[in-house]
């Protein structure tokens, strides 16, 4: 991504894994050193922001003007999945390249299904093989799943062997039924991936299917008196459409450990991509796995994540006198939601458009980064106002900041107005006994935007996905004559209530007619 870039790594994580007291330590290395971006790819579970390492060690590095960019996780497609949701770190989703590795699964009765992998050994032989699935070959009540030890070989030697995503590492799957004596793998999905393919360097011939492929390969498996079946490997595709879409395993929200956040805040390539290796261990990981490579196909929110990281980098290069906040904006307000046929990104888990929940802002759109026209600044005291409107104690701030802290408490804090490029806005149902009140709910929202182009007039519009909710911007035109001028507008959100549960989203575009700044706007009824 940034190619002229100079890059400082600290080793933070063992086999024993990520300890707190490393992370810290790593932290405080680089901002020692005097890094300008921080690329994170590791998270947890969410927790208080005064109890999480990463976020406390993130708002140090922000203080010092680095940008932090973070894994959202790998949690999807279930709701509100998400890691590293600190309104002070760059929280990154991750989404489709158009290259493919593909390999096709034939079948006995003539039907021919498109997978992936990336397994480059010797090819199965072209006549075809008995097929089993990995369910009815084994000794355990989860057998589907190809856990370790858990297939009868005499049932598997030979065969070709449908195994079940999720439990345990995928490419560990190919290991249990090569151990078992089988010949090779058909890895399948549950509605839960949806037509996710992800390519994995097997060490037997596999490929891995999308649910509707898989739904037929196990029907015709289950209802044939002798099922067989053939793989072929084909390599490289590229120029696959649609490109890019919201991977399955990318966290969504919403921020359900601060509903007033959106995140993830956007998604950059993360499944399938070109990475360098260490020629410590084999593609894999696995220790059986003696292969060698300088590089691998990698996927994952750890993938997508130094995408942003590099991104930052250029952006902090052209515009060095911006901070970690602007630049953050910049890549956000100027991402993209859509195809150039108009149509939304889609959810590869769906197969349906996809929502701010999956994508945030959008997909990274690096040119036009470097000039956003406007940006929505934040500085230290905006964080720790942050804090405050969380009510927060003085003791929990010096936890989260490392410094003492003393709310106002003249002042009203409302995370509301913290100065975020995105907008979540979770309501209340009507609830409570005889059903609540109907009456239309009210919340106002405050942003300031930052002049960082030429200035001119911009104008504000609102397109939203549901004519119920009233989304009201004022002023509706903000003129800009100076660089690094400042101007702020309220949004009003006038809504009835909705069914606890419904979603529904909007988008907020200011436009000199050059410059399209956008917000996404997420609105929850909880």
């Amino acid at each position: 991504m940034a190619p002229q870039a100079r890059v400082a790594a600290y080793k933070v994580c063992w086999l024993g894994g990520c300890f707190s007291s490393d992370i810290a330590a790593g932290i405080d290395k680089a901002i020692e050193d005097g890094v300008n971006v921080l690329s994170m790819s590791i998270g947890g579970t969410s927790m208080d922001y005064y109890r999480d390492i990463i976020a406390i060690g993130a708002f140090t590095a922000t203080s010092h003007g680095i940008l932090v960019s973070t894994s959202a996780g790998n949690g999807g497609p279930s709701p509100g999945s998400l890691s590293n949701v600190a309104p002070w770190i760059t929280t990154v989703g991750a989404g489709t390249i158009d290259r493919d590795f593909p390999a096709y699964i034939n079948l006995g009765n003539g039907k021919t299904y498109t997978g992936a992998s990336l397994y480059s050994g010797k090819s199965l032989s072209d006549s075809p093989i008995p097929l089993v699935y990995a369910g009815n070959v084994s000794n355990s009540s989860v057998g589907y799943l190809c856990i370790p030890e858990s297939l009868i070989p005499s049932k598997v030697a030979g065969k070709i062997v449908i195994c079940e995503r999720g439990g345990t590492p995928r490419v560990e799957k190919g290991l249990v039924v090569k151990k078992a004596g089988g010949l090779g793998m058909i890895l399948t999905n549950s509605e839960e991936y949806g037509e996710e393919l992800v390519a994995d360097p097997h060490l037997l011939p596999a490929a891995s299917l999308g649910q509707k492929s898989s739904e037929a390969v196990k029907s015709y498996a289950f209802s044939s008196p002798n099922p067989t079946a053939t793989i072929t490997f084909v390599g490289t595709q590229l120029r696959v459409q649609p490109s890019p879409v919201v991977a399955a395993f990318s966290s969504r929200g919403p921020n359900f450990l601060t509903p007033k956040i959106l995140k993830p805040d956007l998604i950059a390539p993360g499944v399938n991509i070109l990475a360098g290796w260490t020629g410590a261990v084999g593609p894999t990981g696995l220790t059986v796995d003696t292969r060698h490579v300088n590089f691998n196909i990698i996927s994952g929110t750890s993938m997508s994540c130094p995408h942003i990281s590099g991104l930052a980098a250029i952006v902090k290069g052209a515009h060095p006198e911006w901070s970690p906040a602007a630049i953050r904006s910049a890549l956000m307000t100027t991402a993209y939601r859509t195809y150039k046929t108009g149509k939304t990104i889609e959810d590869i888990a769906t197969g349906q458009p996809a929502t701010p929940f999956d994508y945030g802002a959008g997909h990274v759109d690096p040119v036009a980064a470097l000039d956003p026209g406007l940006v929505y600044d934040a500085n230290v005291d905006d964080y720790l106002s942050f804090f405050c409107a969380l009510n927060y104690t003085q003791f929990q701030i010096k936890l989260a900041a490392r410094r003492d802290f003393t709310c106002d408490s003249r002042k009203n804090y409302r995370v509301e107005d913290f100065n975020y490029p995105s907008f979540a806005v979770p309501l209340e149902t009507a609830s409570g006994i005889g059903g609540g009140s109907n009456a239309p709910t009210s919340v106002q929202y405050k942003r300031i935007l930052t002049n960082v182009g030429t200035g001119g007039t911009y104008k504000a519009s609102v397109s939203s996905l549901s004519p119920s909710v009233k989304i009201v911007v004022e002023p509706e035109t903000l003129s800009f004559t100076e660089l690094y001028e400042k101007k702020s507008y309220t949004v009003t959100f006038t809504s009835p209530s909705m069914p606890s549960g419904t979603n529904s989203f909007a988008y907020l575009e200011w436009s000199d007619g050059n410059h399209k700044v956008v917000s996404p706007i997420a609105i929850s009824w909880i």
